[in-house]
Formats: structure tokens, C-alpha cells, sequence
């Protein structure tokens, strides 16, 4: 994943990183929505500048952008780069909705299903009708020449937002969830809500290093926030683990593809690394491993 370790990378920048993914032979990149770039219009400029590789934002914040705005842009970024994108959407976090952008968080999880009612028929080349109480829309229809149908995965890590992945959306992106947790809560979720094959994106901070406790200092320190906002300290603390650092991925060669492998048997189909660059020379050792995990 491309902009969750806080690099200051231009756009120049994250188009390289992608084509170099692409040539060693990666399957997808995922991008951040943070408070750099815009995730979908970055998409749609590396699908122009790649061909092979799957594009998905990880994930695209919803309150601030109408679904049929992102459904528009969405399908854009599809037809761009040959339907090769795939569209990740989150509520982000009370603290970046109301404390920042001054907009109501309340009852994040009837606005995702609203949401998700207006998007998903547009993302199937349908008609939308919806009436609700945050969303009305009555007989919008896209005509994007080239897009196929969407695919739609939310950032879901509760019960409730899992659920509506398993029976509106084709899966759920998760970021900070370890081993026992995507185990024990998130597939069990997705399954009872009747998800046969959905799509489990696990997103990890990762590296490729001997020198493991300097590794995870600098991990704690640069990712500290996310053991602070509350969905990812509920992951953490069903861990068991005090911070990121203490899921992370770091290790030799042995260890990290026995970390990969573990997440892969339990049915996680796309392994979302965010290669940490907690030393010189760690950022391409580390993806240099990963194509190999993935020829």
C-alpha cells in the first residue's frame, strides 16, 4: 500500500512505485485516501501509465463525497485503466468528520448501508432509486463507455459494517487487523452474513529486516496514531497486541512468508503491504521479497 507509512512522495512518485510493482511482477497496488493525494484520480493516472497490475483505493473516505460523485469517478478510474480498479470506501473516523470537516458522524453505520443502496447499482451499470434518510436519488443512471461492472469493498471491522460488506458490497479492506482477529471475528462475520467467496483485503505494515526490535521502534512511532483511533484500538485490543508494531510483519525471509501464508490459509485472498522503510535499502529488499512470495 502506497501512503500509509507517511512518506512525502510526489505524484511522480507513486506512478514509479506502481510501475516498478507491476514489473516485478505484484498483482495489485493499493493507495491510500489520506490527507495527500486523491486515492481514485491517482488510480486512474497509474492505469494509464500501467498494465497489468490490479489499482484499489484502501480506502476512500464516504461523508465527504455524494455516492454518486464517487461512483462516477470510480467508474472513471475503471475505464482508465482497462477495469482493473477496484473501489475501497471507509467512513474514516469521527475525528476527521466532525472535529475536522465539521460534518455529522451520527449513525455511521445507516449511513454506509444508505450509501451503499445508492452506489452498488451504479457500480452494476444499474439505475439508482433510493429514498432514505441521508440519501434520496430517483432514477440516476451512468453512461461511462468501457467501465464494467465495479467492484466495491468497505473498510469494515465491526460486526455491523461487516455484515453490509457480506450483503452490499463484495468484501471489506481491513488495516491493523493481526492474525487471530481476521481468524476469529472478521472472516467468521463476513461467513454468517451469508459472504461465500468475499474478497478479504488484510492491509499490514511489513518488513524485511534482522534488525527486528529497531524495527518495530521506529514502526510504533511513525504508525502511533493508529493505535490511537478507536475502530483500530478495537482490533488491537482483540489481538492482544499494545500497538502496530506488535502485528506487524517483520522478520527474515522465513518468517514473513510463514506470516503471509498463515493469512492466506484462513482465506484472506489479497495481502495489502505496507512496506516500511525503517532502514536504507528496506523499502526495496522488502519488495523485492514480496515478488518473489508472489512468482
Amino acid at each position: 500500500m502506497i501512503g500509509a507509512d507517511g512518506v512525502n512522495n510526489t505524484l511522480d512518485d507513486v506512478i514509479d512505485v506502481a510501475k516498478k510493482a507491476e514489473k516485478v511482477g505484484l498483482d495489485n497496488v493499493w493507495l491510500a485516501n489520506i490527507f495527500s493525494f486523491d486515492a481514485i484520480t491517482a488510480l486512474a493516472l497509474i492505469g494509464r501509465e500501467t498494465h497489468r497490475i490490479g489499482l484499489g483505493s484502501a480506502v476512500t473516505p464516504t461523508y465527504p463525497r455524494h455516492p454518486t460523485a464517487i461512483a462516477q469517478q470510480a467508474l472513471t478510474a475503471a475505464a482508465a485503466s482497462n477495469n482493473r480498479f477496484t473501489l475501497g470506501i471507509g467512513l474514516s473516523h469521527k475525528v476527521v468528520i466532525e472535529d475536522m470537516l465539521g460534518m455529522s458522524y451520527d449513525k455511521p453505520a445507516r449511513h454506509m448501508r444508505e450509501y451503499l443502496s445508492v452506489l452498488m447499482p451504479l457500480a452494476r451499470g444499474e439505475t439508482a432509486h433510493f429514498e432514505g434518510d441521508h440519501y434520496r436519488v430517483r432514477g440516476m443512471a451512468l453512461n461511462i463507455p468501457g467501465a464494467q461492472r465495479l467492484p466495491v469493498v468497505i473498510a469494515g471491522l465491526g460486526p455491523v459494517m461487516l455484515k453490509l460488506a457480506a450483503e452490499l458490497a463484495d468484501g471489506t479492506n481491513t488495516w491493523m487487523v493481526g492474525p487471530k482477529t481476521m481468524e476469529n471475528h472478521i472472516l467468521p462475520v463476513l461467513h454468517a452474513a451469508g459472504a461465500a467467496a468475499p474478497r478479504v483485503v488484510a492491509g499490514l505494515p511489513i518488513v524485511l529486516t534482522t534488525a527486528v526490535d529497531a524495527a518495530k521502534e521506529k514502526i510504533a512511532k511513525d504508525l502511533t496514531i493508529y493505535g490511537q483511533l478507536p475502530s483500530y484500538r478495537a482490533m488491537l485490543d482483540r489481538e492482544g497486541a499494545a500497538g502496530p508494531a506488535d502485528i506487524a510483519l517483520v522478520g527474515d525471509e522465513n518468517q514473513l512468508r510463514g506470516q503471509i501464508k498463515r493469512f492466506e490459509d484462513m482465506g484472506v485472498t489479497d495481502f495489502n503491504a505496507a512496506i516500511m522503510a525503517t532502514d536504507d535499502g528496506a523499502y526495496s529488499r522488502t519488495l523485492d521479497f514480496l515478488a518473489s512470495v508472489n512468482s
